[in-house]
Formats: C-alpha cells, structure tokens, sequence
C-alpha cells in the first residue's frame, strides 16, 4: 500500500516518496490557461496549501514530478517560470509578528531565486522590487501563490482594532500587485474568508474567486471515488456509509467531498470514528458571536440564504452564516432557483461537525459537560423510545446551567433559549434533527429521527399546562409523517422562566 500523506503539505515529497496523491492538475491546467488573478477560499486543513505547492512546482518546470498525472501531456515543460511563494501560517497575533514573517518569506524568495532586495525595512516595496528584478533577471513574467492571505487576521478577528491594524497593513501590500500587472503570468491567493475587494485588494478588481465556480468544486478535498480507488486497501471491510456520515458531505457545487484531514488520520488511528478535524481549531470566536447574537441554534438545521453566500464580510460586519460556511461548519445542501435570484439550503456538512459542534456549543455557552455514558444512554432511549428517560436527561440538563447564564442571557424570557439547548443536546448525540420544521398547518419546533421513530417536539414557556402538546395535535403536526411507516410520537415541554426548568413533560405515541 501507498504510503499516507499526513501532515505533508509538499508536493515533490509525495511524488518522490511515493504517497498517496489524489490528481488535482486538471484543475490546475484550466485554472492557468483561463485566468490571471484567482481567489480560492476553503476550510481550513482541506488541501489549499498543497495545491498551491503543486502550481510552484508546475511553473518551475519540475516535469519528473508531474509523470503519469493528467497534466504530464499537456503542459509546456520548455518554459520556466520564477516563483514567488508567500504563506502565512504560524501564529500571527501582533503587527511585528506579522511583519515578522513576512520578512522571513521575502528573504526565502530572494534565496531561492538568487536576488537580493535593496529595501528592506518597508515590505511592501520590498515584494514590489521582487517583482521586478525576477522578470528582469529570468525574462519571463512572474508567478505570485500567497497561501492563507487572511490569517493575519483571522487570527485576531475578535480584536476589532487588531484585525483593522493588520488589515491595512495587507492592503498596502496586496496593493503592490496591481502596480507589478505587466510583470504577473499569474497570481493564486488562498484562504478561509473572502474579505471585501475594497478592504484588502483595492483595485485588484480582475481578480476571479473559484470558491463556489462548479467547475472547481472539488479542486480541494477527497472525492468517493477518490476514496474507493486511492485509498481502496485501506477501506476493506469497513462500513462505507458510517465513513460517508461521519466525515463526507462537504459540497462547494459538484460532488460531496471528505476533508483531507479527517480520512488520513481516521485511517492513521486504526478506522477509530472520532472527532479529528474540528478539535484542530476551536471556533470561540464563532461561539462568541452566537452567544452575542442570541442565534436560535435550531436554525443550524435549516437555513436558506441568498447571495450574500457569495459575497465577502469584512471585520466591522461579520454576517454569521458566512463564516460559517466558509469555515467549514456549515456546507450547502443545494441550490434554489427562484424567479428573482438563487437562494442557498444550508447544512451542518456530517456527523463529526454536529456532535463536536453542539458539543462545544453546551460547554461553552451553558458551561455543560456531560459524562458520555449519560448521552449514550439518551441516545439509547430514543432508540428504544424511553421517553421517560429522555425526560429525566433533560431535567438534569437544565439543573446544571449556572443562574448567570440565564440572567445574562436574554433568551432566557423566551422559547428560543430552552429550545436551543434541547437543541444542541440532542445534536451532541448524533441524532438526525430538523429545527422549526415547516408542514401545512405551521411549523414543528423540533423534528427527530431516530431509526424506526420519529419525535414531534413542541416548547412552551410559561404557559398553561399541556398546552405544548395540544398545539401538537391541534394542528395536526403528525400527519406530514404519517406516510414513513414509523412510529411518531408526540412530545411537548413546558418550561417555567422562574424555576429555569422543566415543569411539564408529557407525550402520546400516534
């Protein structure tokens, strides 16, 4: 068996050393024959800094590596082209961190391409310079690959006056490209978040972003076919659909895509299913946001956006939805096409993201930490329709939430707190949920799935007694599920805002 590339982001190491490698020149070749400026954003950990590697070395020619991929053929191997390769990885918290390594990229640049920079102390100037004097000295235009171009200040988003900071100081330095043009064969800028064109490329207007062209869709990530070829030795005897659930489902408009990430280091820890990619990078700073917004966390399960999917953000206005998809918490489930313009149906993309996700969300925000066996056994009496039990979890639940989480907490007065936590508790299980699920006759609080069952859920918050579940039937709520040939039960849950927890729990079986 080919060896497994974890944690090898170097595009010669994997071909010379015989890893894995999942051909990705295709792409490759039509982005270069098609385009200048390219902007790509993607997840973090999803193959971006890998594939920027392998554009360096297709420019500079480096045929041997490139034998028996789908480029080999088509490219002119007789022209060379210099490179200049930026990454900002590493921990850029400060502006002299910042500067810091930035410096030490230039000074990497110059190495490599045999030039030395008269300017050294104003940076920008400096890669302007570089520019210059590699198409001067190579009489061939230049590459330019900057990989993680938005780091610098992802990595102090939730410091307004940093991320400015940082933020202008990379407009001056992006905008150095558009003085260089007639220097430039061609430019590709990676990263998570597409910050607006006039905050960070001003006048880079030429500038075309892949990141949801259909044609690219899967220029990063793992395919199934991917997986049922590349990795196929590796995959033997292990339930496929599990492996689908658990990491698959992320989709920038072609085919469902793995995470790089989590299939190299599943198989890696012996085929063990846990949670590898979100425990790489805590979201706070999106939690922070949720918190502060008072989002109704049953959203998650169905969201409809517009264009804006499409669009940037920039640190004074952070639309939530964005960045969650452009950080990999959320993914699209498809595409609507309406008279006036095109909507997006958002998803939590597989099952690691929901159990880590709504997991962290419950530590984080109501201070929660269940002991395992406590949240299989609940997952255990859905399975077998113990609703009793599910009741008592519940209880216990809310019993444990610290007072100054309610009184900080202005959902408190309202059905979206308590639904939120239900919420997130029955999604840290794993279970199949639909929040403020739509039927004929208006819309069921919260629908679950589990195997044979489905479990119509209703909240009411100081109201009378048995109101929750009248609503229920009233309304007929059931009769959308009525044609699955599962069991259906109905359960309503009244709350009082004075004891902050459940003071009714009852349920029928349809």
């Amino acid at each position: 068996m080919k060896k497994l590339p974890i944690g090898i982001q170097t595009f010669s190491k994997i071909r010379e050393e015989g890893y894995i490698y999942i051909d990705k020149t295709e792409e490759a070749f039509e982005l270069v024959n098609n385009f200048t400026y390219v902007f790509l954003s993607r997840p973090r950990r999803f193959g971006k800094s890998l594939f920027v590697d392998t554009l360096k070395e297709l420019f500079e020619g480096n045929k041997k590596l490139f034998e028996g991929l789908y480029i080999y053929d088509k490219w002119n191997w007789d022209e060379k082209y210099p490179v200049i390769h930026i990454d900002f990885r590493g921990d850029l918290l400060s502006l002299q961190s910042l500067k810091e390594r930035l410096k030490k990229s230039l000074r990497d640049n110059q190495k490599r391409l045999g030039i030395t920079c008269e300017e050294e102390h104003n940076l920008s100037i400096c890669l302007e310079e570089l520019i210059q004097k590699a198409a001067e000295k190579y009489n061939q235009k230049v590459v330019i690959l900057i990989d993680e171009y938005d780091k610098p200040i992802l990595d102090v988003i939730d410091d307004i006056d940093q991320a400015k900071e940082h933020r202008g100081y990379l407009r001056g330095l992006y905008s150095v490209l558009k003085g260089v043009d007639a220097h430039i064969r061609f430019a590709f800028l990676t990263g998570v978040s597409k910050f607006s064109k006039a905050s960070i490329f001003s006048g880079l207007n030429m500038l075309t972003d892949i990141s949801l062209n259909p044609k690219y869709g899967n220029i990063c990530g793992y395919t199934q076919r991917d997986i049922e070829t590349s990795f196929k030795d590796y995959f033997v005897d292990v339930d496929m659909e599990k492996v689908k659930r658990w990491y698959n489902g992320y989709n920038f408009l072609k085919d469902n895509v793995y995470n790089p990430f989590d299939i190299l280091q599943f198989i890696s820890n012996g085929l063990v299913f846990d949670n590898y990619w979100f425990e790489t990078g805590t979201p706070s700073f999106l939690i922070k946001l949720l918190k502060e917004r008072r989002y109704f966390l049953p959203n998650f399960s169905n969201i409809v956006v517009d264009k804006k999917l499409l669009s940037s953000f920039d640190v004074e206005n952070i639309d939530l939805e964005v960045i969650l998809f452009q950080s990999g918490y959320l993914t699209i489930e498809k595409v609507i096409q309406t008279p006036r313009s095109i909507e997006y149906k958002l998803r939590i993309p597989n099952l690691e993201v929901q159990i880590s996700l709504n997991d962290y969300i419950l530590r984080y925000l109501f201070n929660h930490r269940e002991a395992n066996y406590i949240q299989n056994q609940s997952y255990d009496a859905f399975y077998n329709g113990e609703l009793d039990v599910i009741r008592d979890n519940l209880t216990t639940l809310f019993s444990s939430i610290p007072y100054t989480n309610y009184t900080n907490n202005e959902l408190k007065l309202y059905e979206g707190f308590y639904a939120s936590v239900v919420y997130s508790y029955l999604a840290s299980l794993g279970v199949d949920l639909i929040g403020e699920d739509v039927t004929n006759k208006g819309r069921i609080d919260l629908t679950v799935f589990v195997s044979d069952k489905v479990y119509i859920m209703e909240f009411k918050v100081d109201g009378e007694k048995g109101e929750a579940l009248s609503q229920i039937k009233h309304k007929n709520y059931a009769q959308k599920y009525l044609d699955m040939g599962k069991d259906i039960y109905l359960v309503g849950i009244e709350f009082s805002s004075s004891e902050k927890n459940i003071v009714n729990f009852e349920w029928e079986k349809v």
